[in-house]
């Protein structure tokens, strides 16, 4: 008889990165390929966090505490499910994935790159998204990309989500 604790685990993912990396695309195909729950953490954002943004108003830390402790609870509680999860968040700095990774210790971080230019061309066809362009300067000045002792990979945005999440999957650990 197999024990439940040496059961494999769905993993749990947070596709990462600034705005106009198609962190969303990306993570909604990633949970559908995997047969996982998807969450968007843009939709955990106090109303205040939104009107700030759509103010041009970047966010700072004591904006993000909350939202970043609602996001961890989300992934912890599929974490101690078993069910796993995708969750799309920007988790631009090293102390928000530690808040992220305090919730939820297996969590998989997969960082997806691109250039300036490609972001300002992608933000500029984007439509019915709270996120401002403008806000895209502070989001990159902002960046700590992942360091070699935290959980993930980095992808390059540059292909089709479709690719992305297709490589990706390849680079998930395996349980």
């Amino acid at each position: 008889m197999t024990s439940r604790s040496s059961e494999p685990r769905s993993p749990c993912i947070v596709v990462m990165g600034v705005s106009g990396t198609g962190k969303t695309t990306v993570a909604r195909l990633l949970a559908k390929r995997l047969d996982l729950p998807f969450a968007d953490a843009d939709d955990a954002h106090p109303p205040a966090n939104i009107a700030k943004m759509v103010a041009g108003v970047p966010l700072d830390d004591a904006d993000r505490r909350p939202w970043l402790e609602a996001v961890g609870r989300w992934l912890h509680e599929r974490e101690a499910a078993g069910t796993g999860c995708v969750v799309a968040c920007s988790a631009l700095k090293r102390r928000y994935r530690d808040t992220l990774r305090a919730a939820c210790p297996g969590v998989f971080f997969l960082h997806l790159t691109a250039g300036h230019e490609l972001l300002v061309q992608r933000l500029g066809h984007r439509s019915g998204h709270f996120m401002p362009p403008m806000l895209l300067d502070s989001q990159e000045a902002a960046l700590e990309p992942l360091e070699p002792d935290e959980k993930g990979a980095s992808l390059d945005a540059g292909p089709t989500p479709a690719v992305i999440a297709e490589t990706a999957v390849r680079l998930l650990p395996r349980a």
